[in-house]
C-alpha cells in the first residue's frame, strides 16, 4: 500500500463522493419506499447506483490521477492547492445537487436533468419561487453546504495534498491506474458502446430507474446531451419516406400538395361560413384530475358551467410536461420530438409554421397576451419570428399605469390577464383577430389575490385553490367577454398546456397526461362531448377548420370534429426522453439506446406488458424521424 500513497487524494475523493450519493440514495429510498418496494427487483437500485457513481468519479478524477502518475514530486509540489480545489469543487456539486434532489423528484417525478439547466437561465422567478415554495429546503441546503465548506477547507490539505512517492513507480503503476478509471468511467468492458442513462432502466416505474443515478450525473448527460439536440438516431433509424409514409396513414387528408414540404395540404371550410376570431386560453397546469366536468376535484366550477356552451374534448391528452411543449402544439401543431421543444431550438425562430401565420396572412391581428416576462423559455423570440405581430407581457401592464389585482412572482394574475385581453381584443374594433392568452396563476408558489374564491383548503397558496383560482379567472375572462360585440363572431378555446406534478410508477404515467379542452364557437354545437381518444396537437387543426378560412397547413393533427366514424385515436406523450406512441388501447414506449416496448392500456394507470407489434413500433419511430427532418430541413412552413 506504501506505492499507492501517492493515490491518497484519489482514493479520499472516491469514498467521500460514494459516501455522498448512497446516503443521499437511501435517504431517497425511505422517502419513496412504498413506490420502489413494488417493484420485485428493487434491490438493483443500489447495485446500478454504485455503477454509476463509479462511472462518474472515474471521469472526475481521471485528470488529477494522470497528474499526480506523470508529473514528479518536484513538479507537483506546485499542484497541490489544484487538486484541493479541485476535489472540494466536485464534491461541493455533488453535495449541492443531491441536497437539491428531493425537492426536484417532488416537482418533476425524477431526478434533476435537462429542466433544472433551463431554469437556471431565469433566476428572477426560479430565486422568487425558491424563497416562497420552498424556504425551509433552501436555509437547510445553505446551512449543510456552509459546514460542509467550512470543513472541507480546514482539512482539505491532509485530504487531498499528494504525498510524495517514488517516480518510477508511478510511472509503472500508471497504465494500471488508467485501466481502472477507464473501466470504471466506461462502466463495462463486455459492452459495444459505454455504459449510459437508458441503463438504469430496471423497472416500469420512472422515478424508481432515476434513483439508480446520482444527480450530478444526470444533469452533467444533460448539458452533454445538448449538443445532439435533433439526433434522432438513439431511437432507430427509419428511411425519411417511409417515416412520412407513416406519418401521413394517422392524418385525416384525402390529398397533399406535391412539393418540399411533406404534409402540405389545403383546409378549406367545408361549407360556406364567416371568417371567425379565434382565441386560445391556454391553461398553466391544469390537468384533468381537477377538472370536475372530467371527474376530476370539484374547482372547477366555472369551466363545468361552460362546458355545457359549447363542444368538451373528454378523452383528450398533451403531449409534453413542460409550457413549451403545449404553446408548440397549440400554436403549431408539430409533432413532438424527443429532444426539445421547437419554442426553444434555434432552427425554428424564423419561417416555421405557426397559427399564427397562417391567419396573419389572411389580415387578421396576431397577439400573444401573458401576465409574464415573454422571455420565459424563449417564447417571445419563437412568437416574433412565426407571426405573432403583438407580444403583450408584464412590462406592458407595468406601464399602462392601472391598478390590477396582484402582481406575483410568475408576473400578473389570470383575472388581470383576463381584463387586460378583453380590453386588447375590444380595441380591435372590426379587424377579425387571432390570439394566444397564457395564464401564470397556476404556477409554484400559487400566488392569487384575496377574496375571489371559497378556498378549497388551508393553507391558502395550495395548487388546489390555485386551480379553482385560475377556473374563477376563465369565468372572468368569458363574463367580460360576453357583454362585447366581439363575442358573437369568435372561436374561444380553452386547454391545458399540460398538467402539475407529472409522475406515476408507469415509464410514462399516461393518466397525468389526460387535459381539459374545451371549443365554444357560434359554429360549434352546444353542451355536446368529443369522447374518443385525441391528442393536443389535435386542437389546431380542428380549430383552423372551424375558423372559416382557407390556408395551406403542414401540420399533422386532425379536424376532430369531421373525423370519420371509426377512425383509431392516437396520441403523442414525452416524458423526459421516454417517448409513447398510443392507438387506442396500444401503447409503445421507445427510450434511447433500448428495444422497443409494448403495453395495453387497461386504465389510465394501468399499463399492461403485451408482445410487441412491429408494424406500430415502425409507426411511433416515424414520427420522431419524421418530426427530426421537418425541423432539420425547414419544411414546417406554408411556402
Amino acid at each position: 500500500m506504501k506505492n499507492l500513497r501517492y493515490l491518497k487524494p484519489i482514493f479520499s475523493f472516491f469514498l467521500i463522493g460514494l459516501c455522498i450519493t448512497t446516503i443521499s440514495r437511501i435517504l431517497l429510498f425511505f422517502v419513496f419506499k412504498e413506490r420502489v418496494v413494488a417493484n420485485p427487483e428493487y434491490g438493483q437500485l443500489f447495485l446500478i447506483g454504485l455503477r454509476f457513481d463509479l462511472i462518474l468519479l472515474s471521469y472526475i478524477a481521471f485528470l488529477p490521477a494522470a497528474l499526480l502518475s506523470l508529473l514528479p514530486d518536484s513538479v507537483l509540489k506546485y499542484f497541490k492547492k489544484f487538486f484541493n480545489f479541485y476535489f472540494i469543487f466536485f464534491l461541493f456539486l455533488f453535495l449541492l445537487m443531491e441536497l437539491s434532489t428531493l425537492d426536484f423528484i417532488n416537482q418533476y417525478d425524477t431526478r434533476p436533468n435537462r429542466l433544472f439547466l433551463d431554469y437556471l437561465i431565469y433566476p428572477k422567478e426560479v430565486v422568487g419561487t425558491l424563497i416562497k415554495s420552498y424556504l425551509p429546503s433552501l436555509i437547510v441546503t445553505t446551512i449543510l453546504l456552509g459546514i460542509a465548506l467550512f470543513f472541507a477547507f480546514k482539512h482539505g490539505k491532509k485530504i487531498f495534498y499528494p504525498l510524495d512517492s517514488a517516480y518510477k513507480t508511478k510511472l509503472f503503476l500508471f497504465p494500471i491506474v488508467a485501466f481502472f478509471l477507464f473501466f470504471g468511467a466506461r462502466g463495462s468492458l463486455t459492452s459495444k458502446r459505454p455504459i449510459n442513462a437508458s441503463n438504469a432502466i430496471f423497472c416500469s416505474d420512472q422515478m424508481t430507474n432515476s434513483l439508480g443515478l446520482n444527480s450530478l450525473y444526470t444533469v452533467a448527460f444533460a448539458a452533454y446531451s445538448i449538443k445532439n439536440e435533433g439526433d434522432v438516431k438513439k431511437y432507430g433509424k427509419m428511411d425519411e419516406l417511409e417515416a412520412y409514409a407513416r406519418v401521413k396513414k394517422y392524418m385525416d387528408v384525402t390529398e397533399f400538395i406535391p412539393g418540399e414540404v411533406p404534409f402540405l395540404h389545403l383546409q378549406k371550410p367545408d361549407e360556406p361560413q364567416p371568417k371567425y376570431n379565434v382565441v386560445i386560453f391556454l391553461q398553466e397546469s391544469l390537468g384533468a384530475e381537477y377538472v370536475g366536468c372530467l371527474n376530476g376535484l370539484p374547482l372547477t366550477p366555472q369551466l363545468d358551467k361552460l362546458s355545457k356552451e359549447g363542444l368538451l374534448f373528454t378523452n383528450l391528452y398533451c403531449t409534453g410536461t413542460r409550457s413549451v411543449r403545449g404553446i408548440e402544439q397549440v400554436t403549431a401543431g408539430f409533432l413532438p420530438n424527443p429532444s426539445e421543444s421547437i419554442v426553444k431550438l434555434s432552427g425554428s425562430q424564423q419561417g416555421f409554421f405557426t397559427l399564427a401565420d397562417a391567419f396573419g396572412r389572411q389580415n387578421y391581428d396576431t397577439s400573444f397576451i401573458y401576465g409574464g416576462m415573454a422571455n420565459f423559455d424563449n417564447m417571445a423570440s419563437f412568437f416574433n419570428g412565426n407571426g405573432f405581430k403583438n407580444i403583450i407581457d408584464e412590462t406592458d401592464f407595468d406601464k399602462d399605469g392601472k391598478k390590477y389585482a396582484l402582481k406575483g412572482t410568475w408576473g400578473y394574475s389570470d383575472e388581470d390577464l383576463a381584463v387586460k385581453a378583453n380590453e386588447y381584443y375590444k380595441s380591435l374594433g372590426n379587424k377579425p383577430f387571432f390570439s394566444l392568452m397564457f395564464s401564470t396563476s397556476n404556477h409554484e408558489p400559487f400566488e392569487f389575490p384575496d377574496g375571489r374564491i371559497d378556498l378549497f383548503e388551508q393553507p391558502k397558496n395550495t395548487v388546489n385553490n390555485a386551480m379553482k383560482y385560475a377556473d374563477f379567472s376563465i369565468g372572468k375572462f368569458f363574463e367580460l367577454a360576453k357583454k362585447e360585440a366581439y363575442y358573437k363572431n369568435t372561436i374561444f378555446v380553452v386547454i391545458a398546456d399540460h398538467n402539475t406534478r407529472t409522475y406515476g410508477k408507469n415509464l410514462v404515467p399516461v393518466n397525468k397526461f389526460h387535459i381539459p379542452a374545451l371549443i365554444i364557437a357560434p359554429n360549434v354545437e352546444k353542451g355536446i362531448t368529443y369522447d374518443d381518444l385525441a391528442s393536443q396537437m389535435d386542437i389546431p387543426s380542428t380549430v383552423l377548420a372551424l375558423s372559416g378560412i382557407t390556408t395551406k397547413t403542414p401540420m399533422p393533427g386532425r379536424n376532430l370534429i369531421k373525423l370519420p366514424k371509426g377512425t383509431k385515436g392516437r396520441t403523442i406523450m414525452l416524458f423526459h426522453e421516454t417517448y409513447a406512441f398510443r392507438v387506442e388501447d396500444d401503447i409503445v414506449i421507445l427510450n434511447p439506446n433500448a428495444k422497443p416496448l409494448q403495453f395495453k392500456v387497461k386504465s389510465d394507470s394501468e399499463l399492461i406488458p403485451v408482445a410487441l407489434n412491429e408494424e406500430l413500433a415502425k409507426d411511433a419511430l416515424a414520427h420522431i424521424v419524421a418530426s427530426s427532418n421537418l425541423y432539420k430541413k425547414r419544411v414546417y412552413k406554408i411556402d
